[in-house]
């Protein structure tokens, strides 16, 4: 796609989201990366939800780790795959304490050798926590870049390398968040809602719901 067309429609998706951020609620960089952590397939109104509880009394990876994985699953059972998650932040925690002063460490290698923390883990921390321009990719940016023709890529991975690379620098800070929204409440899945879309002069979706 030609950056033209790609300065149009981040333009347009700002106008209707200025201020572009996360929907998940934390504390401080140990309660986002535990946030983000548990948003792996599931919402974040449901995490939201579910550590509205769990970050009134564990907050760092001490209490995590005093927590124990049994009663951490307590307050995470309503997300989904919850045991796996709750063994990996619990592993997490022991490894930040032991070896990072309970800190969470801000190198991308670092950051994706912790249990549970994959590429589009780590991406959202950096970006959100360090604000570093790193365009995370979930299930909504994959499917919207793709489906729109801001990139054409097969996985997750190789799409985040193209719009890395292809996205204009003024935009590589908002884009992930305005790719999701986007993705959440206009270009659906199912029924994309492209009749309300304000950048569908400029998509490249040929079968556009109309």
């Amino acid at each position: 796609m030609k950056t033209y067309k790609i300065n149009y429609i981040f333009k347009n998706l700002s106008i209707k989201n200025r201020y572009p951020k996360t929907e998940l609620i934390y504390s401080n960089h140990f309660t986002f990366l535990v946030s983000v952590i548990l948003s792996a397939q599931s919402t974040d109104v449901a995490v939201n939800k579910a550590t509205k509880k769990l970050f009134r009394i564990a907050k760092n990876p001490e209490q995590f780790i005093n927590l124990g994985e049994k009663k951490l699953k307590q307050y995470i059972k309503s997300i989904g795959l919850f045991n796996s998650k709750a063994k990996n932040i619990i592993k997490l925690s022991k490894i930040l304490k032991e070896q990072y002063n309970s800190k969470v460490p801000s190198r991308f290698e670092e950051l994706i050798n912790l249990p549970g923390v994959g590429n589009k883990t780590a991406s959202v921390f950096q970006n959100v926590i360090l604000n570093e321009p790193r365009i995370a990719v979930d299930t909504h940016v994959f499917r919207v870049s793709n489906r729109i023709g801001l990139v054409e890529e097969n996985t997750p991975d190789k799409t985040q390398l193209a719009l890395e690379k292809t996205v204009p620098k003024n935009w590589k800070m908002s884009a992930h968040h305005l790719l999701i929204f986007h993705g959440r409440y206009i270009c659906k899945s199912q029924k994309p809602l492209c009749k309300d879309c304000y950048i569908k002069s400029f998509c490249e979706y040929k079968n556009k719901n109309l």
